[in-house]
């Protein structure tokens, strides 16, 4: 049974830990002040769900470190022990001797995880609970790890990535856009497949008041590269084409996944490698909700 079996999307994630790292780098200046924002007075301790390759959690562990917080603990939580490791090694190197790190195996389809968990100021959960059977019944398990008054942060929605100019030279202009209606196509049939797959037919901000949540709200952050990019940006703009050429196939047209792979081949006139028009411009929103103090 491979790595991928630890995960309920049946994706291979430790396979993609290099990947996850170099995509780090492409958004650690949104991230920091993401970070910044949600860690106020009332926040010691910090839950990140779902920690991958350590990206968040570090930026955590920053601005913790940041404010002097006396007894501040960052708890790093994955359903998939070869990324729990790679993050614990990154949070640890950032938050040196002022933070304390506890790396927890744990799902957050676990309705006992919260058990193993220190109860969290803060509960932070980007891109994680989509790729749970059920939802909303995810959100519940965090919102029972929250202290009195925290909050949990959910990192979902937005505005898809873009990295392409809309017409590359070749193919029909406007290619992004297909791939998000194909890799749409892909994300429901790969939640489809799941076993126990509920349907959430409502937003994020209906779920967090569902489950209890109160003084629920939202905002969106950026991450801007403009072009041209750094090599490191660069090939993270190449892991994603490579990543949407393996989700696509199928729900794209033959023309599209024939054009991917000539962007993909540094050989071909038109390799991502050589074109110095790619970007990276991205919105995420963030929807918060509070545990009642009683």
């Amino acid at each position: 049974m491979g790595s991928h079996a630890h995960a309920h999307d049946n994706i291979d994630w430790p396979s993609r830990l290099t990947e996850l790292r170099r995509a780090d780098l492409l958004t650690a200046t949104a991230r920091a002040e993401v970070a910044a924002r949600l860690v106020d007075d009332s926040v010691r301790t910090v839950i990140d769900m779902g920690s991958g390759s350590g990206g968040w959690a570090s930026s955590f562990a920053g601005a913790l470190r940041a404010a002097g917080k006396p007894g501040a603990t960052v708890v790093l939580v994955d359903a998939v022990p070869e990324l729990l490791a790679a993050a614990e090694e990154s949070v640890r190197a950032v938050a040196g001797s002022d933070v304390e790190v506890v790396a927890v195996h744990g799902d957050a389809a676990d309705p006992e995880l919260a058990r193993r968990l220190p109860a969290a100021d803060l509960i932070w959960a980007s891109h994680v609970v989509h790729h749970l059977p059920d939802e909303r019944q995810g959100v519940r398990n965090l919102a029972a790890a929250l202290a009195p008054g925290g909050r949990l942060a959910l990192a979902e929605g937005g505005l898809p990535a873009r990295f392409l100019a809309n017409d590359l030279g070749a193919g029909e202009p406007g290619l992004q856009q297909r791939l998000d209606v194909a890799n749409t196509q892909w994300f429901k049939a790969m939640r489809a497949d799941m076993t126990g797959s509920v349907p959430l037919t409502e937003g994020w901000s209906s779920v967090l008041r569902g489950v209890g949540l109160v003084d629920v709200t939202a905002f969106s952050y950026l991450f801007d590269r403009p072009a041209p990019l750094s090599e490191a940006d660069r090939t993270t703009v190449i892991d994603r084409v490579r990543w949407l050429r393996s989700t696509t196939q199928g729900w794209c047209s033959a023309e599209d996944t024939a054009l991917l792979d000539r962007m993909l081949d540094p050989g071909d006139q038109l390799s991502l490698a050589d074109r110095e028009d790619l970007f990276w411009l991205q919105a995420n929103t963030v929807h918060l909700g509070r545990r009642p103090l009683a």
